[in-house]
């Protein structure tokens, strides 16, 4: 894995984790009781946007960091998740070893 890929990897992790965290201890305006005309009821009002991201961050680098042990040392490999055989098979020229 090079630096531009792991940097691509982290970047769908923090995007997958923060579409996750998002969602968590938002007030809408309708729980607050204000609700501004023109607006939906369920549009936020306090969403705590910066906490949320930080906090993503330090999740997705988490998870990043074990993806890519788990890339680099080779535990899992793409031959090993090609369940429909699309790959040809290993050569000797190809450095795996099965």
């Amino acid at each position: 894995m090079g630096p531009v890929s792991g940097l691509v990897l982290f970047a769908v992790i923090w995007f997958m984790t923060f579409l996750i965290i998002l969602p968590i201890r938002v007030q809408t305006q309708g729980d607050m009781g204000k609700i501004v005309p023109g607006t939906h009821a369920g549009a936020p009002e306090v969403h705590n946007l910066k906490k949320k991201a930080l906090i993503t961050t330090g999740v997705a680098a988490v998870i990043w960091a074990i993806v890519a042990t788990i890339i680099l040392s080779g535990v899992i490999t793409l031959r090993d998740i090609d369940w429909f055989d699309r790959m040809s098979p290993p050569s000797a020229t190809d450095g795996t070893n099965g």
